[in-house]
C-alpha cells in the first residue's frame, strides 16, 4: 500500500484500521458488515450501531500529512469511549492514585437495578464510583444561557457517587472534552466505496482495499485547522475556567496529537515546562503547577493518538503528554503571544505593505512603492 501520497484517507472504519495497514479479522468484518460501533458497544456492553450520518458512517479517523507527517486525525468523539484514556483522565480529575480502583458507568445504566447494586457494592469495599453523561448515554449536561453568557454543553460530564449519612449521594463533577477535526470535501464517496467493496467482495474486501487504497481517499480534502481552532477556542477556555469552580473536580481536554500540532501557530508555539513522566505545565507568567494527584491545575490537556502498530483491535489510544494548564494560560498564549508573534516588533506585519504593492503592480505596472 502506498503511504507516501499526500492524499487523505479514511484510516479507521467502524473502529478497525484500514490505512496505512489493513486489519483483517472476523470481529472487524462483523462490525463493518453490520455497521456496529465497537466503542459504544464496549461501554454499554451491548451491540450498538454507529450513530453518524450515512455520509460519514463508520469513519473514526482520517490519515493526513497536513502537518508534514502522516498522522491520524480524530473525526468522531465516540472513538475514546471505553478507553484507558477516559479512566486515566477520570482518576486524574478526581485526585485518585493510579492503582485506585474505580467503577466507571454510563449514567443511563443506573436505570438498571443491577448497575445500582454494582455501584453500591463497589463503594462498600472502598472503590470509587463515577458515572458519566454523554450525548447518547444519558444526554449532555449543559449550563443554560443568560443575558451575559451563552449556553455551554459538555461532551462528557463525570460525576462521583458517594456514600454519606447512610445514603448514596452525588459528589463533585468533572468535565471531559474530546477535540475532533473537520475536513474539507466529503467522506461520502469513500464511505460508498468501502460499503460497495464490502458488499461485492465479502471477506476479500481487505485484499481489495490493499490493492486500491485510493478508494479510501475519494474526494476527502485537508483538515480545516483554522476554523476548528476559532470555533472551539472560546468554548475550551470557558470550560477550563469552570474547572476552577469549587463544585468541579476540573476540566480535561482530550486532543489528538495531529490536532494539538495544528494548534501550535494559534498559541504562539509555547515552550512548556517538563515536570517528568510525560507531564508538562503550560502556564502564564507568574502561574505555577506541580505534578502529582494533588496538583492544583484546574485544567488538563491529554494529547493522544491511536497506536497504529499495535496488534490489538481496535487500536488502543496512547497518551503522549499530559499538560497542566488553565483558562488564563490558554488566553495568554492565544490572545497575546501568538498575535505578538504575528504583528509585534519582530512580527510579520511589515510584509503586508509589500504584498499589497506586489498585488497592485499586477494591474498597474508603473505604480511606485
Amino acid at each position: 500500500m502506498n503511504t507516501s501520497s499526500r492524499a487523505n484517507f479514511v484510516s479507521e472504519w467502524y473502529g478497525y484500521r484500514v490505512y496505512p495497514k489493513v486489519l483483517e479479522d472476523e470481529k472487524a468484518f462483523r462490525h463493518q458488515q453490520h455497521g456496529l460501533c465497537p466503542f459504544l458497544s464496549r461501554i454499554t456492553r451491548s451491540e450498538r450501531p454507529c450513530i453518524k450520518s450515512p455520509a460519514s458512517q463508520g469513519v473514526c479517523t482520517i490519515s493526513s500529512e497536513s502537518n508534514g507527517q502522516r498522522q491520524d486525525w480524530l473525526v468522531c468523539p465516540n472513538r475514546v469511549l471505553g478507553s484507558e484514556l477516559v479512566e486515566n483522565a477520570a482518576k486524574n480529575l478526581f485526585g485518585m492514585e493510579p492503582r485506585q480502583k474505580v467503577l466507571l458507568l454510563p449514567a443511563s445504566s443506573l436505570a438498571s437495578e443491577q448497575a445500582r447494586r454494582q455501584a453500591a457494592q463497589a463503594l462498600e469495599i472502598g472503590d470509587r464510583v463515577l458515572v458519566f453523561f454523554h450525548e447518547k448515554l444519558g444526554g449532555e449536561i449543559s449550563i443554560p444561557a443568560t443575558e451575559r453568557s451563552p449556553e455551554i454543553a459538555f461532551d462528557m460530564t463525570l460525576v462521583e457517587i458517594v456514600y454519606r449519612g447512610g445514603h448514596h449521594g452525588v459528589g463533585r463533577f468533572g468535565i471531559l472534552e474530546v477535540q475532533t477535526m473537520d475536513f474539507h470535501g466529503t467522506y461520502r464517496n469513500a464511505v460508498k466505496n468501502m460499503k460497495d467493496a464490502l458488499r461485492l467482495h465479502g471477506k476479500q474486501f481487505y485484499k481489495a482495499i490493499r490493492q486500491y487504497p485510493q478508494w479510501l481517499g475519494d474526494k476527502i480534502e485537508g483538515p480545516n485547522k483554522a476554523n476548528v481552532f476559532k470555533r472551539t477556542f472560546y468554548q475550551i477556555a470557558f470550560k477550563f475556567q469552570l474547572g476552577a469552580a469549587r463544585q468541579c473536580a476540573g476540566c480535561t481536554l482530550a486532543i489528538p496529537t495531529a490536532v494539538w500540532d495544528s494548534w501550535q501557530p494559534h498559541l504562539g508555539k509555547p515552550d512548556m515546562t517538563a515536570l517528568g513522566h510525560g507531564i508538562y505545565a503550560l502556564a502564564r507568567p507568574g502561574e505555577h503547577f506541580t505534578a502529582g494527584v494533588k496538583n492544583k491545575a484546574p485544567a488538563r490537556i491529554y494529547v493522544f493518538e491511536p497506536e497504529v502498530d499495535s496488534n490489538s483491535a481496535p487500536n488502543p489510544l496512547k497518551v503522549s503528554k499530559v499538560i497542566l494548564t488553565s483558562a488564563d494560560a490558554l488566553a495568554h498564549y492565544a490572545l497575546r503571544v501568538a498575535p505578538e508573534a504575528a504583528v509585534g516588533s519582530e512580527g510579520l506585519v511589515g510584509l503586508v505593505p509589500q504584498r499589497i504593492f506586489a498585488r497592485l503592480r499586477q494591474w498597474w505596472p508603473d505604480l511606485a512603492f
